[in-house]
C-alpha cells in the first residue's frame, strides 16, 4: 500500500477527509495496474496497439495476409468468405504461440480472391454449437440489402493524404463550443445522410455558427440504426451506413482546416447483446469480454457489460481508444454512461453521503480503466480533450490522477439540463426559484471543469420534448411566421434565448448544444423504427425553417451565433467561476460578473423595472454589448445599446430591465 500522504484532491475538499483512504487507495490500484502494463509492454502506449495484431492484416515481410483472433474457449474457427465460396471448413485456423487462432493467407494464391471490399465471417465452433462471427477487430462491416445479414469487410486501406497538420487544439480545449451532431440525421432529406453530405453541407452551417468543435455521434458501428448508435456491435468499425472510412478522414480533415475539433462519442459503457453481429460468446463462454451472469448484464440497456479487470478487456478497449484517436484523427471522446461504468448499481442510488462514492457499490476495475484511458489519451496528446458523461458527481473525476482524480478533462453538467425542463414542466413562471437556478448553474468543484448545456439529444428524443417543444408546443406549427401575433411564441423565443445565455456563461467552462436546437427545431427526434412504419420523418434536421428568412426561427438562431461569438471572443467560459453581484427572488432578477464582462437576467413575465440599482465590483462606466430583447433576434427593442450606463458614488449601476431579457455589459 502507497505511504498515508494527503492527496491533493482531499487537501483541496475537505468534505472528502473521511474518503482519504479510499482515494488513495484507488490512486494505489491505477499505478500497481500501470506499472504491471508497463513491465509487460514497455509502455501504456505499447500495450494499446493489440489492434495491429489481431484482425486482418497484410504483412510484407510474409507478403500475405494474416487474421488473428482471440477466442479462448471455443474449439474451433474458420476463415470463411467471398474468397472461399463461402466455405465454412476449408480454411481452418491453428493455434499459435500465444494461444491465439491464426491463419495466413500467402499473396500469390490468394491474390485473385482475397480481394478489397470482399466479405468475410469467422466460423466458431464451441460449448454451445457453431456460429457465423464477424471477426472482433474487424475494421469495415457492411449489411446485405436483401437479407439485411451482417459481415466484415476486408478494406485495403488507401493511404489518406491528411492536411490538418497546422491544427491547433490546445486553444479549443481551453474553451470548448461543442455542437452534437449526429450525421445521419444531419440533412433535411428523408434518408441516412452520408459523411461527405455532412462534410460539404452541414460543416459550413457550423462554421458560422461560432462553435469550435462537433461532437459526433453514432460513428462506432452498431445494427439497429435507432440506437442512437449506444448498441455498438463492432469497436474498429467506423459505420458504413454513413459511407467509407477514408469519406469519415475526409470529414474530420475538413472540420480541421476550419478550425473546428472533431471529438466521436465512443462507448464503452455497454455493448450489444447481439450474437451474430456483436462481441457477446463470441468464443461460446458468457465471459470473454463481459462479466458472467447478472451482472454482465444491463437490465435498463438490454445489453452486455464489460470485464473491466479483464487483461484482454484492458487491451482490446485501451487499443480500441488509441486507434480512433491515430488512424481517423479524432480529438478526443465524449464517454459515454461512465456513472454506470464506474458503479455496479450503474448510479441507480442517492449520493446523499460522501462515502457512497467510494463504497461497495463501485467497481474499483472500472474506475482504474478510465484512469487508464485518460493516462493513455494524454499520452498520446495532451491536448486532446477527454469528456464524461457522469451524472453521480463523483469527487475526482476531472482531477489529475496524480491528484487522486480519475483523469477527466471535462464532465457534461447533467444537472442543469434535468433543471430546465423540470422547471418548465413543473413551475408557472411566477414560481421560478432564483437561489436554485444560481445554485443549479454554479454548483461546482473550483478545480474540476464542466461542459454546460440547456439540453442534448437525451432531451430532445421521443419520450422527452426540446426546451423550444416545452416552450411553444403545437403553436410553432401555425404561428411561427413573422408577421403572427402569438403570446405563447413570444414567450417561448424570449425564454429559449434566455436560458442559453445564462447556461452558456453561468454553467460551465464549455458549452454544449444539440445539432438544430439553437433555432428552436420544432420537433423530437424519432429514427425508423416499427412503431412509426420505419419513417424518416423525424429523423431529419429541417434547416428550411431556419434558412426562410418569413419565419421566426432565424431570430433564436441569429441570437445563438451573437452569443457564441461574445462568448468565444471574450473567454467567457474559459473565465474563473462568476461572482454574483445581484439576486432577487421577488422581482426574478439576476446579475453576476463574469470575464470582466456584466451578465443581467430579468426574468420576470411582466414587470418591467426603470432604474434598477445592480452593484458592480468596480466603478466605471458600462455598455450593453448583447441583449436579447433586439428586434433582429425577435424581441421588442426595449434597450438602446447606444447608451453608456455609470456607476454612482456608491458602486451600483442604474439600468432598465425589461421583462423577459437578458443583456450582457462591458466596461469602457
Amino acid at each position: 500500500m502507497e505511504d498515508s500522504k494527503i492527496l491533493p484532491l482531499v487537501m483541496d475538499e475537505a468534505w472528502l477527509e473521511p474518503c482519504a483512504s479510499a482515494i488513495s487507495a484507488r490512486h494505489q490500484r491505477f499505478l500497481e495496474v500501470k506499472n504491471a502494463i508497463e513491465n509487460h509492454s514497455g509502455s501504456i502506449l505499447e500495450f494499446a496497439r493489440i489492434h495491429e495484431y489481431y484482425g486482418i492484416h497484410f504483412e510484407k515481410m510474409r507478403n500475405g495476409w494474416v487474421y488473428r483472433e482471440w477466442a479462448p474457449a471455443a474449439h474451433n474457427l474458420f476463415l470463411m468468405g467471398d474468397f472461399n465460396g463461402w466455405n465454412r471448413y476449408s480454411h481452418p485456423m491453428r493455434r499459435n504461440h500465444r494461444g491465439d487462432w491464426e491463419i495466413f493467407l500467402p499473396f500469390d494464391e490468394y491474390k485473385d480472391s482475397f480481394l478489397h471490399q470482399s466479405k468475410v465471417k469467422v466460423h466458431i465452433e464451441n460449448q454451445k454449437g457453431a456460429f457465423d462471427r464477424i471477426p472482433a477487430y474487424i475494421k469495415r462491416v457492411v449489411q446485405d440489402e436483401q437479407t439485411h445479414d451482417y459481415a466484415g469487410q476486408v478494406w485495403m486501406e488507401q493511404e489518406f493524404e491528411w492536411s490538418d497538420r497546422d491544427f491547433d487544439l490546445s486553444t479549443i480545449k481551453n474553451q470548448p463550443l461543442i455542437y452534437e451532431c449526429h450525421v445521419g440525421m444531419a440533412l433535411e432529406k428523408h434518408k441516412v445522410g452520408t459523411y461527405l453530405e455532412f462534410e460539404k453541407e452541414i460543416l459550413p452551417r457550423i462554421k458560422k455558427a461560432g462553435y469550435n468543435a462537433i461532437q459526433l455521434m453514432a460513428v462506432m458501428e452498431h445494427p439497429y440504426y435507432g440506437s442512437f448508435g449506444y448498441h455498438v456491435s463492432n469497436f474498429f468499425a467506423a459505420s458504413s451506413r454513413f459511407g467509407t472510412p477514408e469519406e469519415l478522414k475526409s470529414l474530420v480533415n475538413t472540420a480541421h482546416k476550419m478550425g473546428i475539433a472533431v471529438i466521436m462519442d465512443i462507448v464503452h459503457s455497454h455493448a450489444v447483446k447481439n450474437i451474430n453481429e456483436g462481441l457477446n460468446e463470441f468464443d461460446g463462454s458468457d465471459h470473454q469480454y463481459f462479466h458472467a451472469g447478472p451482472r454482465g448484464y444491463h437490465e435498463g440497456w438490454d445489453s452486455k457489460l464489460f470485464d473491466y479487470g479483464k487483461w484482454e478487456v484492458l487491451q482490446f478497449l485501451l487499443s480500441n481508444i488509441r486507434y480512433w484517436l491515430e488512424e481517423f484523427h479524432f480529438d478526443g471522446y465524449r464517454f459515454d454512461g461512465v456513472t454506470s461504468i464506474i458503479y455496479n448499481h450503474h448510479g441507480n442510488i442517492s449520493f446523499d453521503n460522501p462515502t457512497k462514492y467510494f463504497d461497495e457499490g463501485v467497481d474499483d476495475d472500472a474506475v482504474t480503466y478510465l484512469q487508464l484511458a485518460n493516462a493513455l489519451i494524454q499520452e498520446i496528446s495532451t491536448d486532446k480533450i477527454s469528456i464524461a458523461e457522469e451524472v453521480s458527481g463523483m469527487p475526482g473525476l476531472c482531477r489529475p490522477i496524480d491528484d487522486g482524480g480519475i483523469g477527466f478533462d471535462f464532465r457534461l453538467a447533467m444537472g442543469i439540463p434535468d433543471f430546465w425542463i423540470k422547471t418548465l414542466k413543473h413551475k408557472q413562471d411566477e414560481e421560478w426559484d432564483m437561489f436554485e437556478l444560481w445554485h443549479e448553474l454554479s454548483n461546482r468543484p473550483q478545480k474540476e471543469k464542466t461542459i454546460a448545456y440547456a439540453e442534448s439529444h437525451d432531451q430532445a428524443l421521443v419520450g422527452d420534448k426540446s426546451l423550444a417543444f416545452w416552450l411553444m408546443d403545437k403553436e410553432m406549427y401555425f404561428n411561427m411566421g413573422l408577421e403572427d401575433e402569438n403570446l405563447v411564441i413570444d414567450r417561448g423565443i424570449a425564454l429559449h434565448k434566455m436560458i442559453r445565455l445564462v447556461t452558456i456563461g453561468l454553467g460551465g467552462e464549455g458549452y454544449l448544444n444539440f445539432i438544430g436546437n439553437e433555432f428552436g427545431h420544432p420537433e423530437w427526434v424519432d429514427f425508423p423504427r416499427a412503431g412509426n412504419d420505419w419513417s424518416y420523418q423525424y429523423a431529419r434536421r429541417q434547416w428550411s425553417l431556419r434558412d426562410n428568412p418569413s419565419l421566426k426561427y432565424k431570430f433564436l438562431a441569429d441570437f445563438d451565433e451573437e452569443m457564441i461569438k461574445l462568448v468565444a471572443g471574450y473567454d467567457v467560459c474559459a473565465s474563473s467561476h462568476a461572482h454574483q453581484l445581484f439576486l432577487d427572488p421577488q422581482m426574478k432578477i439576476l446579475a453576476y460578473e463574469r470575464a470582466r464582462l456584466i451578465f443581467v437576467f430579468n426574468f420576470h413575465p411582466f414587470e418591467s423595472l426603470f432604474g434598477y440599482e445592480i452593484p458592480v465590483r468596480k466603478k466605471s462606466s458600462y455598455q450593453i454589448i448583447l441583449h436579447s430583447d433586439e428586434e433582429k433576434f425577435g424581441g421588442f427593442s426595449r434597450l438602446d445599446k447606444s447608451l453608456k450606463y455609470s456607476t454612482d458614488d456608491n458602486g451600483t449601476l442604474k439600468l432598465y430591465l425589461p421583462s423577459r431579457v437578458g443583456m450582457v455589459l462591458k466596461e469602457i
